[in-house]
């Protein structure tokens, strides 16, 4: 749309949701793409098919013969897919049409290796609760698509996020450990993971901050003033962040989320002001407390040590520990795998389900399978990068750019973990390992990746509200947030 022909003090553009005076008539927004949609349904035929085809293997490879409740697992993972798929029908209907496919497919795979590692352990069915987080996913993936008109709005609430997840992150320290961590709040027969929503309203605040202060952070010197700091103001979020990583790790004895609050930060601090040097100095302050802390607390030590000897265990006598399991598990299955059902990972014991759910894929499914399944994750953060490129705010930049590194960082700490390539850590594997808490975040992961998407196909040059554009925090600059991170070269 381009901007109204009358130049006088009066004039607005013509983007038709304005809060301005309007000079004419108020266009309509223009149809999505023709297909888009159906393209969707498409691949959401195959993202339901290839999980029921799966569970119907694991019921062959078991018992010779297909579950009897095949069509109602089929029945149910379709009905899902159609309700998220309506939503975004109706309310966004310019977003990417493989974001929901690809969360459905893995969705629907980790319910299958879910069911799969049910018939070994009788005593802990764990599928049918999966499924009813996942209903419960999916229905708040439509709430977010539905109400939420534009991401903008989410940048007005920076501080309340930001608090919010802080108490988020703190309350586990009031409940008893689970295998040696702090990282759940059980309430009874339910419990939950905290971390897994603080971390998207984490994403949320470090989006608006450094929309309203990249300008700040990228700022160079000149001659010896060159790599000069920002001012105190400025950077001491850098620091807090460092320290509340660390005090995780100190508190809750969890390695992966510290990991991933201040890894989420550093990469979007670059993507923010394009200085390496805050890469460089991420890693430094990332190395220097993972090293205090593994060295000082017995727990992560722990850890440590299985990960620079994984078969201690064997060679003290005691057999095989989980890593060395998993390790196992991976060998055992090759190219392609021994077939869903057909597989021995439930050795691994009583994290198979979740922090291990890796090593079942890799068995059963074999070498290609897990490649298939890394790929999908892939592409996923790949499409939340590109609806990030596509945004014309800075805030939704950003936020785009944090939410698919959320799972870029999840997936490659759990894979490396259970791989052997890093230290295991506790967090749940995107959609496919068990975990309610993770399952319900990573679909409002999801909804806002194609909120996000659809802003970024807005044919509208600045959207429902130019001034919503701005972040409401201070900047310590004249005119508010500066135009131009995360996408420099695409300037109004």
């Amino acid at each position: 749309m381009t901007a109204s022909a009358d130049p006088g003090p009066g004039a607005h553009t013509a983007t038709g949701r304005g809060t301005g005076r309007e000079t004419g008539p108020v266009p309509e927004d223009p149809p999505a793409p023709p297909g888009r949609r159906g393209a969707e349904l498409c691949l959401l035929v195959g993202a339901v098919g290839i999980p029921v085809f799966g569970y119907a293997a694991v019921g062959l490879g078991r018992g010779g013969s297909v579950p009897p409740d095949v069509l109602g697992y089929a029945a149910g993972l379709g009905a899902l897919a159609l309700v998220a798929h309506l939503a975004v029908r109706l309310r966004a209907p310019r977003a990417d049409p493989l974001l929901l496919p690809i969360a459905v497919l893995l969705n629907g795979l980790g319910l299958v290796l879910i069911y799969r590692l049910d018939l070994d352990t009788p005593g802990e069915v764990a599928a049918p609760a999966q499924l009813v987080w996942s209903a419960l996913g999916v229905g708040l993936f439509t709430v977010v698509v539905a109400l939420l008109p534009d991401h903008r709005i989410l940048a007005r609430y920076a501080y309340v996020s930001v608090v919010t997840a802080l108490a988020l992150m703190v309350l586990p320290i009031l409940f008893p450990p689970v295998n040696g961590a702090r990282i759940w709040i059980r309430l009874g027969a339910l419990s939950f993971q905290p971390g897994e929503f603080a971390k998207i309203l984490l994403a949320v605040f470090f989006a608006a901050y450094l929309a309203a202060n990249h300008r700040t952070l990228s700022a160079r010197g000149r001659g010896l003033r060159r790599f000069r700091l920002p001012p105190a103001r400025v950077l001491s979020p850098v620091v807090t962040v460092w320290l509340l990583s660390v005090g995780v790790l100190v508190l809750e004895r969890d390695l992966g989320t510290s990991l991933l609050f201040f890894g989420l930060f550093v990469l979007m601090l670059y993507v923010a002001t394009g200085r390496t040097g805050w890469i460089l100095a991420g890693l430094a302050l990332a190395s220097a407390g993972a090293y205090a802390v593994g060295t000082l607390e017995p727990h992560v030590h722990g850890r440590v040590d299985d990960w620079l000897r994984p078969f201690a265990s064997i060679d003290a006598g005691l057999g095989p520990d989980q890593i060395a399991q998993s390790l196992f598990a991976f060998g055992a299955g090759g190219l392609l795998g021994t077939g869903l059902g057909l597989g021995h990972s439930v050795l691994i014991g009583f994290a198979a389900k979740s922090d291990f759910i890796l090593a079942t894929a890799g068995e059963e499914l074999g070498l290609a399978g897990l490649v298939a399944l890394i790929l999908l994750y892939a592409l996923l953060v790949a499409r939340g990068y590109r609806a990030g490129l596509g945004l014309r705010d800075d805030f939704g930049r950003l936020l785009a750019v944090g939410l698919a590194s959320i799972v870029a960082l999840q997936v490659f700490v759990i894979t490396g973990g259970v791989t052997g390539l890093i230290p295991l850590t506790g967090m749940a594997m995107p959609f496919l390992a068990q975990g309610g808490s993770s399952v319900v975040a990573n679909w409002i992961i999801v909804a806002l990746l194609i909120r996000l998407s659809d802003a970024a196909r807005d044919p509208l040059p600045d959207g429902p509200d130019p001034a919503a554009a701005r972040s409401p925090l201070p900047t310590g600059e004249p005119g508010g947030a500066a135009g131009g991170a995360a996408g420099r070269g695409t300037g109004r």
